[in-house]
C-alpha cells in the first residue's frame, strides 16, 4: 500500500457512528443534522433531476453556479470574485481541500496546521510530499499565538491551512487572530488554504471574517466553502473553491483528475439556494444556537464543564473536572455504557493531544438532545 495510507487507522467517526448503530446509541458524534434540510432546495435538485440536463457539466461547474456562488460572497462576505476565472466547483469541500493541496504543494514544501484538525489534512499534506508543521492549539480557546507562529513559518513554508470557524473547536477566529496570520504570510510569502465551511454557522451576533479580505490576502488565499453545511445537506457534497485565476488554475489541473465534475441536477439546487434572503441564514444561525444553548444548559445541570462554542455544529466538554484523562476510553465507555456516541478530540491531533477534551453535536432535535441528556444524567455524578 502506499505508505502515507498503510498505516492509518479507521477514522473516529466511522468508528463511533458505527457502535452508535450497532449499540442502539443517539449518535452525537459525527457532524450532520436529524432534518431533511430546506424542502424548496431539495425539490429544485428533483425537478432538475426530471426536467433538466443530467450528462456531464462542465469541470468548472454550472456557469449558473459559479456566479451563483460570486453573487453570495459578494453579498454577504463583500467579496469580489470573478466567476469566470475565480470560482470552480467542486465535489464536496474535502474534494476542494485535496485539489488545493495536491496542486499547491511541491515535495518537500512546508505547510503550516493547527490542532486539533479535521483528520483529512495530514494524509493529504503527506500525499503530496508536504512537510507538515503542526501548531496545538491551547484549551480552552484554542487561539492563535504570535510566539507559536514564529516558530513554526520560515522561509522555508509553503502554505498555511487555517480552518475557520474551527472544527472541532467550535472556535471562530476573530479580526485580531487573523491579522496575526496574515502578517506571518505576507511576510514569508506564503498561500493560506482556508477551510471556511462553517462560515454561515456563527453565534451570538458574531460575523464571519474571510481571511481573503484582510490586506495582502487576496491573491495568496484559496478560500473553501460547503453546501452541505450552508443547508444542511451533508450527504450532497457540493463544494466550492474561490481564489485569484493563477491559484485557481493550478488547484483546478489537480481537480480535473480528481472528481472532474459534480452532479448538475446538485449544482442547480445549490445556485438556488444560494440565493436566498437574509432571513434563512439568520432563521438557520438562531436555530442551531438554541440547540447549542439547550444542550450546553443540560450538560451544565448534570455536573458537566462544558466549553465555549461560538459556531460550528459542536460544543465539547472537559472530562478533566471528572476525573477522567483519557477520552477515548471515556467516549467508548459513554456508547457502551450510556448510550450516547460522542468524539474524543485527541483524535484530531498527531502528537502530544488534549486528551480530556470531548466534542458533541448539537445539531439534532430537541427530543434527540433531551433524549441523550436523559441518558447522560448519572455520567457526571457517578464520576465524582
Amino acid at each position: 500500500m502506499n505508505p502515507v495510507l498503510a498505516n492509518l487507522p479507521t477514522t473516529i467517526f466511522t468508528v463511533m457512528s458505527g457502535l452508535a448503530r450497532d449499540l442502539g446509541a443517539i449518535n452525537l458524534g459525527q457532524g450532520f443534522p436529524d432534518d431533511p434540510g430546506p424542502e424548496d432546495v431539495r425539490r429544485k435538485a428533483a425537478e432538475a433531476v426530471l426536467d433538466g440536463d443530467n450528462q456531464y457539466p462542465p469541470m468548472m461547474g454550472l456557469p449558473s453556479l459559479r456566479a451563483a456562488v460570486a453573487a453570495h460572497y459578494r453579498h454577504h462576505q463583500d467579496l469580489a470574485l470573478d466567476p469566470q476565472t475565480e470560482v470552480m466547483v467542486t465535489s464536496g469541500a474535502t474534494e476542494a481541500l485535496a485539489a488545493a493541496l495536491i496542486g499547491l504543494i511541491a515535495p518537500g514544501d512546508e505547510v503550516v496546521l493547527f490542532a486539533p484538525l479535521y483528520d483529512a489534512y495530514l494524509p493529504l499534506v503527506r500525499q503530496a510530499g508536504g512537510v507538515p508543521r503542526i501548531v496545538n492549539l491551547a484549551p480552552p480557546h484554542f487561539q492563535l499565538e504570535e510566539e507559536a507562529l514564529a516558530a513554526v513559518f520560515s522561509d522555508r513554508t509553503k502554505l498555511v491551512v487555517l480552518n475557520n470557524p474551527l472544527n472541532p473547536s467550535a472556535t471562530v477566529f476573530g479580526r485580531e487572530n487573523l491579522s496575526l496570520l496574515a502578517r506571518f504570510c505576507t511576510r514569508h510569502d506564503v498561500v493560506a488554504v482556508c477551510d471556511e465551511v462553517w462560515e454561515h454557522i456563527v453565534f451570538d451576533g458574531a460575523t464571519h471574517c474571510p481571511l481573503m479580505a484582510l490586506p495582502g490576502m487576496r491573491d495568496r488565499t484559496v478560500k473553501i466553502g460547503s453546501a452541505g453545511k450552508i443547508f444542511g445537506l451533508t450527504g450532497w457534497k457540493v463544494g466550492f473553491v474561490m481564489a485569484a485565476a493563477p491559484l485557481l488554475k493550478a488547484v483546478a489541473q489537480a481537480h480535473q483528475f480528481l472528481t472532474f465534475t459534480t452532479p448538475p441536477c446538485l449544482q442547480t439546487a445549490v445556485a438556488y439556494g444560494l440565493a436566498k434572503d437574509d432571513d434563512y441564514f439568520t432563521a438557520m444561525r438562531t436555530r442551531f444556537a438554541r440547540s447549542r444553548d439547550r444542550l450546553s444548559a443540560g450538560l451544565a445541570a448534570r455536573g458537566f464543564t462544558v466549553l465555549p462554542s461560538a459556531g460550528t455544529y459542536f460544543l465539547n466538554i472537559d472530562i478533566a473536572a471528572l476525573g477522567f484523562s483519557d477520552d477515548v476510553a471515556f467516549c467508548d465507555a459513554l456508547v457502551r455504557r450510556h448510550g450516547v456516541a460522542a468524539i474524543p478530540v485527541s483524535a484530531f491531533y498527531d502528537a502530544d493531544p488534549v486528551r480530556h477534551i470531548v466534542r458533541l453535536c448539537f445539531a439534532k432535535s430537541d427530543a434527540t438532545l433531551d433524549a441523550a441528556l436523559d441518558r447522560l444524567g448519572d455520567v457526571a455524578r457517578t464520576a465524582a
